[in-house]
């Protein structure tokens, strides 16, 4: 019998240094789907950035991280995410059935912010980056225009990376040179919105060079959006220091 009570006093102990132990890091692995007929959603991340994600498209898991930092790779990780977004039709299926299909609420996205990845210099070639974040459900969907003609050349789409209050940020990117006189634009769509939402960007009125110091303050600001500015701010803190 006292045996047992000292083995029941251990456990007790090292429960309580479990949850006393501060956390260094955060990892995540997200599987997300909304329609049977749609590929869905699966991604790897760690403290809040974007690290793999399956490209159901191109049937390819992608890293989206830059050459600069050690890429973390996943063997078996599309294959792995194939099935799971399987089972997520398939939970997603029966809950609906038993719920009897109960009404989803939606929250729109914030207004699209666009900017530069890098400093502006005319016939150098860049990247546009449109990103939103506080929508709900997942996904939105993105389109780009170029003096008013459609662009589809030159774009990617991140998937939706979860903020804390259980809503999504998400971002599209373009590929461009700056031409004195084109004007951009990112339009975003998404349940909750009659319409979509758009944001211009003119080369016109873009400086030539913004300067690493703009960037940097901008970056403690717009920081916080998600995961699509984290990453660009970081490098731009960098070229401050």
């Amino acid at each position: 019998m006292m045996k047992m009570m000292k083995m029941m006093v251990v456990l007790v102990l090292s429960g309580v240094l479990c949850v006393s132990a501060d956390v260094l890091h955060k990892d995540i692995a997200l599987t997300g789907c909304s329609d049977p007929n749609k590929d869905g959603e699966f991604m790897y991340g760690l403290d809040g950035e974007e690290l793999w994600y399956a490209d159901f498209k191109n049937q390819k898991g992608v890293e989206p991280q830059p050459s600069f930092v050690d890429h973390m790779t996943y063997p078996g990780g599309y294959e792995s995410a194939v099935a799971n977004v399987q089972i997520c039709k398939q939970n997603l299926a029966n809950s609906r059935k038993f719920l009897k299909n109960p009404p989803v609420k939606f929250d729109a996205p914030s207004s699209p912010v666009v900017y530069s990845r890098d400093e502006v210099e005319l016939g150098e070639e860049n990247t546009l980056i449109c990103h939103v974040t506080g929508f709900y459900p997942a996904p939105v969907e993105f389109s780009w225009t170029k003096n008013g003609q459609n662009v589809t050349e030159g774009t990617s789409v991140s998937v939706p990376y979860p903020n804390k209050d259980g809503s999504f940020n998400q971002f599209s990117s373009l590929v461009f040179t700056p031409k004195l006189g084109d004007v951009y634009r990112c339009s975003v769509a998404h349940l909750a919105l009659d319409q979509p939402q758009s944001r211009f960007w003119d080369v016109e009125k873009t400086p030539p060079s913004i300067g690493p110091a703009v960037f940097c303050g901008l970056g403690l600001t717009v920081g916080l959006l998600g995961v699509a500015a984290g990453t660009f701010f970081l490098i731009k803190g960098n070229e401050c220091s």
